[in-house]
């Protein structure tokens, strides 16, 4: 009986040492995933917040190199090629550090991605790329460190860093457009489908390619359709009234228009209704 109370005792105490006690992380760990045109991008980094203290000019100094953000280096990967400022970055994880200016931030993207804060010596011929970008001023406060994509386009983004009352945007550039040519090359020279020739089609449309292919190739696409639905029937009432075949664009509006009203779709309904209007449709 005895020893049994003592191993009881023993297993409590054991379990009290090995308990820890959790608490949140000042910095928190965040993820940023996006993807731009078909290239996928991730960030990982740590998010300080301002807790009453100056930041710039005071807890990050200016004229300074930044980890730009808290803990681990923030990293930044990419699965394609992009652009910088003009300057190739091939796929793969660098470390995003800056230099804060009052006017300006310079901007880093360094190889070495490993270890915490900066790097003991500072290596230029690990700059994969460098950028300088304006500082732009808000009207709020930013508690927390953010790091976001912005003006989304098929082949740019601008990497936006923000906190306190300051912003600043990296223009990236994408290699969506030689993607997607490659692929559309690729597909055409073999047996392309309905939904290739259409896709093809709006591609060259979106991107203000050649019209008078993507009228060829939306054609096809109609041709191999059985039941064209009504947003097909839009984007080919688009193509033809930019090709400059308003009779075409009239017809197949007023088919997507009577379709999008049996399929209740409100705003196909309102879409090309305005263009029909603005196509002097009777």
């Amino acid at each position: 009986m005895k020893k049994s109370f003592l191993l009881a005792i023993a297993l409590v105490l054991s379990t009290v040492v090995e308990a820890q006690i959790e608490t949140p992380a000042p910095s928190p760990a965040s993820r940023l995933e996006q993807k731009v045109g078909l290239t996928d991008v991730t960030i990982e980094y740590s998010r300080p917040s301002m807790r009453g203290r100056t930041i710039l000019g005071g807890l990050v100094e200016y004229g300074k190199i930044w980890r730009t953000g808290a803990n681990a280096r923030t990293k930044i990967t990419f699965s394609d090629d992009v652009k910088v400022d003009g300057q190739e970055l091939k796929a793969g994880s660098y470390a995003l550090y800056t230099k804060p200016g009052k006017e300006s931030w310079e901007v880093f993207f360094y190889t070495e991605v490993e270890g915490g804060g900066t790097p003991k010596v500072w290596d230029d011929s690990k700059v994969a790329a460098k950028t300088t970008v304006d500082v732009y001023r808000l009207p709020v406060d930013i508690e927390t460190f953010t790091i976001t994509f912005d003006d989304l386009t098929s082949s740019s983004a601008v990497l936006g860093l923000m906190w306190e009352r300051t912003y600043v945007g990296v223009p990236i550039e994408f290699p969506t457009d030689a993607k997607v040519s490659k692929s559309i090359e690729t597909v055409m020279a073999g047996s392309p489908t309905a939904n290739d020739y259409y896709a093809a089609a709006v591609y060259y449309f979106s991107e203000g390619k050649d019209i008078a292919q993507a009228d060829k190739w939306m054609d096809k696409a109609m041709d191999m359709t059985e039941e064209p639905a009504f947003w097909q029937l839009r984007q080919q009432s688009l193509i033809k009234a930019k090709a400059g075949d308003k009779k075409a664009a009239i017809k197949a509006a007023k088919k997507s228009l009577a379709k999008a009203k049996e399929a209740g779709n409100d705003d196909y309904v309102k879409m090309n209704t305005e263009s029909l209007k603005e196509w002097g449709a009777k």
